[in-house]
């Protein structure tokens, strides 16, 4: 008769222990659902206002460059032709006035070569050369915005994970025996949410600096290929 009470205890206790798990499961995952980007946004604290103004910054310097380096790898495939043309004719007037309508970092670097046209080679070449290294020096604009981001976003999200910490144990600590899982549940969030924000800004901004600095090398390449093409024009006999 005991044994058979203590079967149906053992029963009921079980049975109720598995009901209240199911229940808060149950509530757990409605509420992980009902949570919004924007709510575990906010759950990470006051260092997410720094992450997404990097976030921004990187998107804006990241489409202007875009653009601005995308127009600079444009070629007029019959630019050189013209040139070649205006300068065997001696139509130095006619060939500056070409390279500022076409308007490419090469139209300037050919246009500062065909200024220097009756001086010595090597003087040409320097003129030319230290044109290019301002044109690139323009493309590199803001580039290193996005080095510093990525570098810069995943140590902001570690020093909220070492924030969101420090509050967990300090609830914890505060409330001693009673402590519960709210009690650092607030600094688990600030840990996590700020480390996945850094993270994602700081990847997000290193391929796109990767991306544009390998765009401008081809700018480079080009610019270094026109210029010994002028090279060789000012070169070949009259």
């Amino acid at each position: 008769m005991l044994s058979t009470i203590l079967l149906q205890t053992t029963t009921v206790l079980a049975d109720t222990v598995a009901t209240d798990v199911a229940a808060i499961h149950e509530a757990a995952k409605q509420a992980v659902q009902e949570m919004s980007v924007w709510e575990l946004c906010l759950k990470g604290g006051f260092l997410m206002i720094p992450i997404a103004l990097l976030l921004l910054v990187c998107i804006y310097i990241f489409i202007e460059r875009a653009i601005v380096i995308n127009r600079a790898a444009r070629q007029d495939d019959s630019f050189m032709k013209r040139i070649k043309d205006y300068i065997h004719e001696g139509e130095i007037e006619s060939a500056q006035n070409l390279c500022r309508a076409n308007g490419s970092p090469y139209a300037r670097l050919i246009s500062k070569g065909i200024s220097r046209i009756g001086r010595p080679m090597n003087d040409v070449l320097v003129a030319i050369e230290n044109t290019g290294n301002i044109e690139v020096a323009s493309l590199n604009k803001g580039l290193p915005w996005l080095a510093t981001t990525a570098a810069g976003a995943p140590m902001l999200g570690f020093l909220g994970t070492v924030i969101g910490m420090v509050e967990a144990f300090y609830g914890i600590a505060s409330q001693g025996n009673t402590a519960g899982i709210s009690s650092f549940s607030e600094g688990i969030y600030t840990a996590l949410v700020t480390t996945v924000a850094g993270l994602v800004v700081g990847v997000l901004a290193l391929f796109a600096y990767n991306y544009l600095v390998a765009r401008i090398n081809v700018v480079m390449n080009m610019l270094e290929g026109k210029t010994m093409e002028f090279m060789d024009l000012l070169n070949e006999p009259a």
